[in-house]
């Protein structure tokens, strides 16, 4: 068990190396040896571990949706209302200083990775269908209490609320918009699609 401990304890410490190395570097110019000298071992440390750099650039990318998902779902678990639910939802899918920038910027470094990468692929699938879940069942709930008046299906605008974050999110991190502007722009979307005007939506929150 000591061993089993040592293993995970030591796959645990060069993920985070990984993850440093590809913030300073990017993902396709992270090296081997980078990921070795943030974990203070050896290239042949590493490569016992993970013989695959492909392999270990995916639990990167794993550990990165994990982080980010687990905030969306405590924000939208503290929040109440329809509206208040949904700008919960909204305001975690924006790149703000701190640790959403953080986790922004390494996942959309390792956005290459998936597509090259079975283990990065099936990931980035099941996080972007965990994302459209969270919007989907907010904009239910607000439908089903009268809140909402839903202008499309909700799967369709749950998919598009997540595709329009996530372009967005790379002006953000990019560094072209300000986070609070780019939320914003999200609540006025967001409202149109849910037939909710700003009064109302000030009311629900």
């Amino acid at each position: 068990m000591a061993r089993r401990r040592d293993q995970t304890a030591r796959r645990s410490q060069l993920v985070e190396a990984a993850a440093q190395a590809v913030l300073a570097h990017g993902s396709t110019n992270a090296r081997l040896r980078d990921i070795a000298a943030e974990a203070g071992l050896t290239p042949a440390s590493v490569l016992y571990y993970y013989p695959d750099m492909g392999d270990l650039l995916a639990a990167v990318f794993e550990q990165g949706t994990r982080t980010y998902i687990l905030r969306r779902q405590a924000a939208l678990e503290a929040a109440t209302g329809a509206w208040e639910r949904l700008d919960a939802c909204l305001r975690t899918g924006v790149p703000f200083p701190g640790e959403p920038m953080t986790t922004s910027r390494l996942l959309y470094e390792l956005v290459p990775i998936t597509f090259r990468n079975e283990l990065a692929a099936a990931e980035q699938a099941t996080f972007f269908a965990q994302q459209v879940g969270l919007y989907e069942q907010v904009l239910d709930e607000g439908e089903a209490d009268g809140t909402f008046r839903l202008q499309a299906p909700a799967p369709f605008l749950a998919r598009g609320l997540v595709a329009l974050e996530d372009g967005y999110g790379i002006e953000v991190v990019a560094g072209s918009a300000a986070a609070e502007d780019v939320l914003e722009r999200l609540r006025t979307h967001a409202r149109l699609m849910v037939g909710l005007t700003e009064d109302r939506a000030g009311t629900e929150a």
